[in-house]
């Protein structure tokens, strides 16, 4: 899905995600497509760069947690989750 076919989608706080791709961090480079929220599948540390271009480090995300940030990229330094999933 391109970015102008997202940015065209309601994203309203309650809208589910409408597809959702696999992440292997990456230092520097950017996801096929921004995530809207990312699954985490087991626990560790997740290192992203938000959509509006911060980095940030969630320390300690339990299995199972969906985190409601757009991120456009996932970094593999700091990075210690597996399992890691975009949702768009």
């Amino acid at each position: 899905m391109s970015q102008s076919q997202l940015a065209a989608m309601p994203h309203g706080g309650t809208t589910p995600a409408i597809a959702a791709f696999a992440i292997v961090p990456a230092d520097g480079v950017d996801l096929p497509t921004f995530a809207r929220a990312i699954y985490v599948g087991s626990t560790g540390d997740l290192s992203i760069t938000t959509v509006a271009g911060s980095s940030v480090t969630f320390v300690g995300v339990a299995d199972g947690t969906i985190l409601p940030v757009q991120a456009r990229q996932v970094a593999a330094t700091g990075t210690t989750a597996t399992a890691i999933v975009g949702l768009v």
